[in-house]
């Protein structure tokens, strides 16, 4: 059986995509006692990346299976993606990350004492100092997710792991979020939350690490990041609004973040006054922009 799937979904990033396949090369080699195979959706691309990824495929020692979807969508991407997959974990990264050396040996290292459904997310380092620091997990400790929590930026798709058995438990990401689909971010944290009520254990280990060069310089591209993300967490709050009593716990903090004094205030986003603020009216335009999806007028 297959010890490790690795998932990676990409689409027009091919000069990123390079670095990220040696990455994988590397940590692959660094790991000859696991047997490891890796799935590479090509999500739609209209550069090179076709071509690249076919050359590389076909000169590695290891299973590669190579998909199109030209339909965009990350979600969509990544169920395909999990579909091909026949590992006992199955684990995803992104187009812009560079895995770490020692990335599958500690990877197992992780999973080794699990005998259940189980979902670990990794450590996510700053791949160009250049970059703002966001999208980023920087912990040097492990952490375990209360069951009751709103998952959002706990663990993060750009470093996730998860059994087999979860994957069957949990189902597929909502192709209603993510990248290149209409509520733009948080299929991961929909995906968390949905296994968190399933009592399935979502943990954070910084063992395994990637580095991710996102490669936004400019603080307007991270007010943009930032608010595409609190939609997606809104139209996450109207899904499971009237079925998972977290939900109100997630607005109810929320709006206490608003009180003075509650937290220090938020000075390391340039560009985004009143960041608590910020955050909610973004979720309130998510919230009734799901509603008005699924009620429509």
């Amino acid at each position: 059986m297959t010890d490790i799937s690795l998932l990676v979904c990409t689409r027009n990033r091919s000069p990123q995509l390079a670095a990220t396949l040696a990455s994988i090369d590397r940590a692959i080699h660094g790991a000859p006692h696991l047997k490891i195979e890796v799935v590479v959706v090509d999500n739609g691309s209209t550069d090179d990346t076709a071509d690249r990824l076919t050359a590389w495929s076909a000169e590695r020692p290891f299973p590669v299976h190579l998909v199109h979807e030209p339909r965009p969508g990350l979600a969509r991407a990544r169920n395909i993606a999990m579909a091909r997959a026949s590992g006992r974990i199955v684990a995803m990264t992104d187009d812009d990350c560079v895995l770490d050396n020692g990335y599958f040996r500690q990877l197992a290292t992780c999973f080794a004492d699990v005998t259940g459904p189980a979902i670990i997310g990794g450590r996510i380092l700053l791949g160009d100092p250049a970059d703002l620091p966001v999208t980023v997990k920087l912990e040097d400790h492990p952490m375990i997710a209360p069951w009751d929590m709103f998952p959002g930026g706990f663990v993060m798709g750009a470093n996730l792991a998860m059994t087999a058995d979860a994957i069957a438990r949990i189902g597929r990401f909502d192709e209603r979020f993510g990248a290149g689909a209409r509520f733009v971010s948080a299929e991961d944290t929909d995906f968390l939350f949905r296994a968190l009520g399933q009592n399935i254990p979502v943990r954070y280990d910084p063992r395994f690490t990637v580095n991710h060069h996102h490669g936004r310089r400019c603080p307007d591209e991270v007010v943009r990041l930032l608010a595409g993300y609190s939609y997606g967490d809104g139209a996450l709050y109207a899904k499971h609004f009237l079925r998972d009593h977290r939900v109100v716990k997630a607005i109810y903090n929320d709006i206490r973040n608003l009180m003075p004094g509650r937290n220090e205030a938020v000075t390391s986003f340039s560009g985004i006054q009143n960041f608590y603020l910020f955050v909610l009216r973004f979720k309130v335009k998510g919230f009734f922009s799901y509603l008005k999806m699924a009620v429509p007028l």
